[in-house]
């Protein structure tokens, strides 16, 4: 694919990801040898500017938190690079590695299941803390005060533990866990998913105030269009472990231009019961990445495909300003 640059009236590039692959492997029989490979992410490429947010979405299983997960060496990449601001996160080990830590962050879907049971979300926001030898005990303390208030909890917070709280505060708990460091980037693994409509407005509404704060940049994963419309600077959409499109938000919204993302875009409901949305339905079901099929891997569904796009994989370029596709028939 060719070079993705930012222009020079816009902020550099904090992210670079370049032909990002992660295979897992399938093992079978008395020595569980390698008899298969799940294609979870294969060779994606996409950047972020310092200060944005870019939405990442796609069906579940379509290798969005893998993505997310493998750029901070949660999982470790089975090919492709990862640049943060200027520095290839693959290649760093032991303390280096652990000092990149301070600046890429994460929240997890299940803030129930990333919070220890066993101590008071006090100590687990303060654990990264301690970690990297930040601070007196007391300036740790402190430090996860003002946390607590940044996200909406009350000091006397910090005493208690994960089942205490609902849904809703325990992904605040999570957020202000991972701010805790003060990183410069923020992987937000569907951080609302889980949580009711009213709720979701009000951890999207502080995602927003901390990122002005603090200067943060967000990678946000999620699978609900209207969620990342209302907060995200730009969007890219995945299928099945590839990238399909990445625009401006307005400008993804405006005028899809792949076909997978215009049936998205149609099952998007509409507020006012007197406008009708021609509904894109997309038939059978979405291929194993075990077995992917050739050339376009959305062809099988695909209501535009011709003889081309079973045969070769259409390249991922940029055919507008800051809008890239990969798709045969978008010229």
């Amino acid at each position: 694919m060719s070079e993705m640059t930012a222009t020079d009236n816009k902020p550099k590039e904090l992210i670079q990801v370049k032909n990002l692959v992660k295979y897992f492997p399938v093992r079978g029989g008395l020595l569980q040898r390698v008899k298969a490979w799940v294609q979870a992410v294969d060779d994606v490429s996409f950047f972020i500017r310092e200060g944005e947010t870019l939405g990442l979405v796609g069906e579940s299983g379509c290798g969005k938190t893998t993505v997310g997960r493998t750029m901070l060496r949660l999982l470790e990449p089975t090919g492709g690079s990862v640049f943060f601001d200027g520095v290839d996160v693959a290649s760093l080990r032991g303390r280096e590695l652990k000092a990149l830590r301070r600046d890429m962050q994460i929240i997890f879907q299940d803030p129930y299941a990333s919070l220890d049971p066993r101590i008071p979300i006090g100590e687990s926001i303060a654990e990264g803390l301690k970690i990297h030898k930040i601070g007196t005990p007391k300036e740790r303390f402190e430090t996860v005060i003002e946390m607590l208030r940044k996200v909406g909890l009350e000091d006397y917070h910090a005493r208690r533990y994960p089942h205490e709280f609902s849904g809703g505060q325990r992904q605040r708990i999570g957020i202000a866990r991972a701010l805790a460091l003060r990183p410069r980037f923020i992987v937000a693994d569907e951080p609302v998913s889980a949580l009711d409509v009213s709720i979701q407005a009000q951890v999207l509404n502080i995602l927003k105030d901390l990122q002005k704060e603090f200067g943060l940049t967000y990678l946000f994963i999620a699978h609900n269009l209207s969620v990342v419309e209302h907060i995200s600077d730009r969007v890219a959409v995945m299928y099945l472990g590839k990238m399909v499109e990445m625009a401006p938000r307005d400008e993804l919204f405006r005028n899809p231009l792949h076909p997978y993302t215009q049936a998205l875009m149609s099952a998007i409901p509409i507020p006012d019961p007197t406008i009708q949305r021609e509904r894109i339905i997309l038939e059978g079901d979405v291929p194993s990445p075990l077995n992917p099929p050739s050339g376009c891997r959305f062809h099988p569904r695909c209501p535009v495909a011709m003889e081309h796009c079973s045969q070769e994989e259409p390249p991922f370029k940029e055919v507008l300003p800051d809008h890239w596709v990969a798709c045969w028939r978008v010229e």
